[in-house]
């Protein structure tokens, strides 16, 4: 197996789990660098597969206070209205996902241009919903009721298309309709659990007779990188939000943004 490949795919790995569940979109960065590295798996099955790492890093995090939700589903209404709110989220996603799978893999993520833009305006748009000086109306994440949760999910579908983030769009929904900034930031973490199992569970089933022995071992080496990284920033993304807000992620999207589009001109 080549050596300069398995860096390469350690290297995608670790940036998969450092951006996934940061408001600056992880495809567009993978996308990005795979497109300048000249790295490729059969079907972009990497791309979406090592995001299992970076799920199996958030359930290793938040499984204690998961499995107290399982156990109270039966005499718990709070548990149940928790768990619907989560999975009402997710179905606009898991539609539009199945329904324009094609469209996404073959057509969007091709087109590393659309990328750097989205980056740009995405962190245009972050910055200043930033600032937005609003006296929020939720602040617990487990209690979001169903229908705030639904139109979150709405906001959701926007990620389908690469460079805008998944917890970017799910984050400025969840602002723009009275929650603090650490329990949107804390709800996409929730979210993101059946959205990227759905996403890694269709994308496997699609490229089943694509993916190669090799590839599976470069997408085992991206996975634990991912799975390391993901650990790192959900243990400490909370407090940093808490302290910082989203303003250090839109001046982040903006730089890599604009350096992708100057890096695009330069070498095409």
């Amino acid at each position: 197996m080549d050596t300069l490949k398995l860096l390469e795919a350690i290297f995608l790995g670790f940036l998969e789990g450092l951006t996934e569940f940061i408001p600056v979109s992880s495809t567009g960065h993978l996308l990005l660098a795979t497109h300048f590295l000249g790295f490729r798996t059969a079907g972009r099955s990497f791309e979406v597969l090592i995001q299992l790492g970076a799920i199996l890093a958030i359930l290793s995090v938040y499984f204690a206070k998961l499995w107290r939700v399982a156990l109270a589903l039966p005499d718990d209404p709070v548990a149940r209205r928790f768990v619907l709110s989560i999975l009402v989220a997710f179905l606009p996603a898991a539609f539009v996902g199945v329904l324009a799978h094609g469209f996404i893999k073959n057509v969007l993520f091709e087109t590393p241009l659309l990328i750097c833009i989205t980056l740009i305006v995405g962190g245009v748009l972050l910055a200043l919903l930033d600032r937005l000086d609003t006296a929020p109306v939720h602040r617990d994440a487990m209690l979001y009721p169903p229908g705030l949760a639904f139109r979150i999910g709405l906001f959701q579908t926007l990620a389908m298309i690469p460079g805008v983030s998944r917890s970017g769009a799910t984050i400025a929904g969840a602002l723009l309709m009275g929650c603090d900034k650490r329990s949107a930031a804390e709800f996409s973490f929730f979210l993101a659990m059946p959205t990227m199992a759905g996403a890694f569970a269709y994308d496997l089933y699609k490229n089943r007779d694509v993916i190669s022995l090799d590839d599976a071992g470069v997408i085992a080496l991206g996975f634990l990188a991912a799975f390391l990284a993901a650990l790192v920033v959900v243990r400490s993304l909370l407090d940093f939000v808490s302290r910082h807000g989203f303003a250090p992620f839109a001046v982040w999207r903006i730089v890599v943004g604009t350096l992708g589009l100057l890096a695009l001109w330069l070498y095409g």
